[in-house]
């Protein structure tokens, strides 16, 4: 599927930038997915290198056995920005972070009371998880290179 910057509905206001946005579209997709990936794994670096640490924290959310989730989590953060960066299982990358995200979205909105503060950083990486979820690697994804998708 083919994102064109400019269909039958919209027209650009300045119709020579057309050419620019559809040379730059599928790089800044792919900007996206590398820095995203990059970020996640960096943040789960942490977690990676103890991944029992978080056993109490997700047993105060309700994941029990703690150990089972904190460690799920850390692999989840770390391997899963590592696969989200490269494209490789992009989609069951980006869902599983997907879900680390709401729940995320969950503590700070409803068990903290923050509310939209406390969660607006949760819910911005979860949009952008939720679009790699769908959307999965484009043509400079080792999904691609492997001409296989999920």
């Amino acid at each position: 599927m083919s994102m064109t910057p400019e269909t039958p509905r919209q027209r650009l206001v300045i119709p020579a930038l057309g050419g620019i946005y559809g040379a730059l579209n599928e790089g800044i997709e792919t900007l996206l997915r590398v820095v995203a990936g990059g970020f996640l794994a960096i943040h789960g670096s942490s977690k990676i290198v103890n991944p029992f640490g978080a056993a109490d924290m997700v047993e105060g959310l309700g994941f029990y056995p703690g150990a089972f989730w904190s460690l799920l989590l850390a692999c989840t953060e770390f391997f899963g920005g590592i696969f989200i960066a490269l494209g490789f299982l992009t989609r069951p990358a980006a869902f599983a972070g997907l879900f680390v995200l709401l729940v995320t979205v969950w503590f700070h909105w409803i068990t903290m009371g923050q509310g939209y503060s406390g969660a607006e950083k949760s819910l911005l990486w979860a949009a952008i998880l939720a679009f790699f979820a769908v959307r999965g690697g484009n043509r400079h994804s080792v999904d691609a290179r492997l001409g296989k998708a999920f």
